[in-house]
């Protein structure tokens, strides 16, 4: 496969699952604002957010105070950041465009309604309407296009450079999802009622409270959250689940020049699958999903090193 190619549907994978990512962040950071609180708390939720993915500095150029209604405009719907869901859903469009004749119908008309129906959405209509009801449309959408590709194009390497993209971009947003959000819930050390519905929303954001209930059948404990979504094999969007993918799919790919990139993958999936989560917490979960993020960032560039197009 030209290396074009395979970088257009990489990125394709890569912006919609972060457009997905992004609203069930910015949902459950909204479902833990409805919980009795100071506006000083509060805010500071907010700017958790812009921190987890370093936008102080890009927020601050253009909105002169952190709270829930700016940081929601600057995340949902600003043109100018990159990394909102309005600029996420129209790269996955602009780059599943520039391969349309290797997607499938069905997979190019999801990604084109998607940002056909977003772009006719303005973030005062979004508010009005209610943002978790337009988060679920985000996730809803994401959901439409995977299942379409994966239910309707050839299991050649047009579909693992789609799933290499997802599983990477899934595996980072989930360790920054529970990085930011474990800290919060675990430094306010509510107890009773409220603690319980906001440890339920962050299980709900990565669709996990059933899972959780499954597995584990009691109360909801920050240990045995932070073990599902790291290292539960079963659970799809746990880290370890995620680094599993990205091995099948490395070896599935492989070429002349990827063993390295190979091999510090197979290192990640072994640190995760021989981890305790006792081992997790006596290290410090946040040191732990930061050299985690790192090790992600360091696949990332072994990737585009090895299969896709160079940097410029």
């Amino acid at each position: 496969m030209l290396s074009r190619t395979a970088d257009h549907l990489y990125w394709l994978a890569r912006f919609t699952e972060r457009a997905e990512n992004l609203a069930r962040l910015l949902d459950v950071t909204h479902q833990m604002s409805l919980v009795p609180q100071s506006v000083a708390a509060e805010n500071q939720n907010w700017g958790a957010i812009l921190a987890l993915n370093s936008l102080e500095d890009a927020f601050a150029k253009s909105y002169a105070e952190v709270n829930a209604e700016n940081v929601l405009r600057f995340m949902v719907s600003d043109p100018d950041n990159q990394t909102s869901i309005y600029s996420c859903l129209r790269a996955a469009r602009e780059n599943a465009h520039a391969v349309r004749g290797t997607l499938t119908a069905e997979t190019w008309e999801s990604c084109n309604a998607t940002w056909i129906e977003l772009r006719e959405q303005k973030f005062e209509q979004i508010l009005s309407a209610g943002v978790g009801e337009f988060f679920e449309w985000v996730k809803l959408r994401s959901a439409v296009t995977r299942g379409v590709t994966f239910g309707t194009m050839l299991q050649d390497d047009a579909l693992h450079f789609i799933r290499l993209g997802g599983l990477l971009e899934r595996g980072d947003n989930t360790a920054r999802i529970l990085d930011v959000k474990y800290h919060v819930l675990n430094t306010n050390g509510d107890e009773g009622t409220t603690d319980f519905y906001q440890w339920g929303a962050l299980l709900r954001s990565l669709s996990a409270f059933e899972v959780y209930r499954k597995v584990y059948r009691d109360l909801i404990t920050p240990a045995r959250v932070a073990e599902l979504l790291m290292l539960r094999q079963d659970m799809p969007r746990s880290l370890l689940a995620c680094s599993s993918g990205i091995v099948r799919v490395l070896k599935a790919i492989t070429n002349a020049q990827s063993s390295e990139t190979e091999r510090r993958a197979g290192m990640l999936h072994a640190h995760l699958h021989f981890t305790r989560i006792d081992d997790v917490l006596a290290q410090g979960l946040h040191e732990y999903l930061t050299d985690f993020m790192d090790r992600i960032y360091d696949l990332g560039d072994g990737i585009s090193r090895d299969f896709l197009v160079p940097a410029t």
